[in-house]
């Protein structure tokens, strides 16, 4: 697709980023989608490959490769070079029901199986699906799609993170009526509260709900099943119910120190933030500063690395990231060939902010937290961690501490980012559906639980996962749900 030689004309070009120090100043989003010349030119670089690997939607040793909601990527990369936004625009809402939300927040693992990646910077699909969406919205050409016949069938979505909102939103396509319950004062989930404005901006989400309301879906906030409302009423007022509750569990440190003051979970730090932020811009004070202080963010992945931008803005004195894996190559590695997702150094938006405040990365590697201090008021002071390598014992690889490189590092303010356990079990109690590692128990494709009538999507079924999958699941659990109550389905 595109033009034929554009991958050998063309090279990538990245999306506009606002100055890093300049940005610290606000919460607005830090990029902006390209001109359209520029996407064009990206377009064309699509290179008509004999299978396209960018939308197979696998994972390969453990690592998401393709798109999971296997978009048309070719397609709508051609019809962006040849200048037909609308039906790019169409192409891309065939496979993804919110493009706006992927094409801001997600890794794009299509980029890292595109073929022109294997010796090339990979084809701008990311960029490219950010600003199709964002024009169709701007010309006015998004509009509500209102369902012209209904069944008269009733479905509950239990949470309103990505999976949720897709399954609500094909259901109500196929007519049938939805009723969405969210336990936060916001319709969102993750995408709302876990993830800064400086990534995704709530007027995004916002924008999305209200078509969605139009459309005729009922979101119903503030409403948590077993304490608002029992799970045998969803089943006695609903012909369906989905569990699409996220894996809201997080993961948490055992060592000494750990119930110190100032010693806080990365979601707990992120929601409050974005919270204080949309009720009051903080003038409320509900929330978590980092003001003044040292802070450490133990956990190397992309929540701590919006933690560490979160902090920055917060004007915090000094801010470190604590990671047990070695640093990545600047390249593959050998047991990382290609179409697997590329291991390989980059600078998130969070890590680049920092290195511009600070001078260095502040990522610190193979490193191991041995304790946490305290000070006389029991707040923590500062923690105390030792370096560590990893070798390979019988076949396996393994971490080992290194003798001689203890370290004292001062924090005022730690922030715990080591991922979800899994979903809330009173919950699970509520529907008496089973579960298998803090994961409810449903079949990849079917979706069902062992109570009729009632089925699982998202990181609720899957475990802490992409928006991606969370996207995949809520559609195909839709399909599930709609074949549920009709005997077939009309939903892809």
């Amino acid at each position: 697709m595109g033009k034929a030689t554009g991958f050998m004309e063309y090279t990538r070009e990245e999306a506009n980023e606002r100055d890093p120090l300049e940005r610290l100043s606000d919460w607005k989003e830090h990029s902006a989608p390209f001109s359209d010349d520029a996407l064009q030119r990206q377009g064309a670089r699509c290179m008509d490959c004999g299978t396209p690997f960018c939308h197979m939607g696998t994972e390969i040793n453990g690592l998401t490769s393709g798109c999971p909601i296997h978009n048309l990527i070719p397609e709508w990369n051609d019809l962006v070079y040849r200048g037909r936004w609308k039906e790019a625009l169409d192409r891309l809402l065939k496979t993804n029901n919110f493009p706006e939300f992927t094409g801001r927040v997600c890794p794009a693992p299509c980029e890292g199986s595109c073929t022109v990646s294997i010796y090339d910077p990979a084809v701008a699909i990311k960029s490219i699906e950010h600003t199709i969406i964002e024009k169709g919205f701007q010309e006015g050409w998004i509009t509500p799609r209102i369902p012209k016949v209904r069944t008269g069938k009733k479905v509950a979505v239990v949470g309103s993170g990505p999976a949720g909102l897709a399954a609500a939103d094909q259901l109500n396509q196929a007519g049938h009526s939805v009723t969405v319950f969210e336990r936060a004062d916001r319709i969102g989930g993750l995408l709302m509260y876990g993830i800064p404005n400086v990534k995704l901006e709530k007027e995004v989400i916002e924008r999305r709900v209200r078509l969605l309301e139009e459309e005729g879906i009922t979101f119903v906030t503030n409403t948590e099943i077993g304490k608002d409302i029992y799970a045998y009423e969803l089943q006695a007022d609903f012909d369906a119910v989905i569990l699409c509750t996220g894996a809201q569990k997080q993961r948490d440190l055992v060592m000494e120190g750990r119930e110190l003051q100032g010693i806080h979970f990365a979601m707990d730090y992120l929601t409050k933030t974005t919270k204080s932020l949309l009720d009051s811009n903080f003038e409320d004070g509900q929330f978590i500063n980092a003001e003044g202080k040292d802070v450490i963010v133990i956990g190397g992945g992309d929540t701590g690395a919006d933690c560490i931008a979160t902090a920055l803005r917060q004007n915090c004195l000094s801010v470190v990231q604590f990671g047990k894996h070695p640093i990545l190559p600047n390249d593959r590695s050998l047991d990382n060939p290609w179409p697997e997702y590329p291991l390989t150094f980059a600078l998130d938006y969070g890590h680049e902010e920092a290195k511009a405040k600070f001078g260095s990365d502040v990522r610190e590697y193979l490193i191991q937290t041995k304790k946490i201090v305290g000070d006389e008021n029991g707040h923590v002071k500062e923690l105390h961690t030792i370096g560590m390598e990893k070798v390979v014992e019988n076949g396996k690889y393994v971490f080992k501490e290194v003798p001689g490189t203890e370290k004292v590092w001062p924090a005022q303010l730690v922030l715990i980012a080591i991922g979800f356990e899994g979903t809330d079990q009173p919950l699970l109690e509520q529907f008496g559906v089973e579960a298998e590692n803090r994961k409810i128990k449903a079949e990849y494709g079917k979706y069902k639980t062992n109570i009729d009538g009632v089925f699982a999507a998202g990181d609720a079924r899957r475990g802490q996962s992409l928006i991606v999958w969370a996207i995949n699941e809520g559609r195909e659990a839709a399909r599930e749900v709609d074949r549920y109550l009709m005997g077939s389905s009309i939903l892809p």
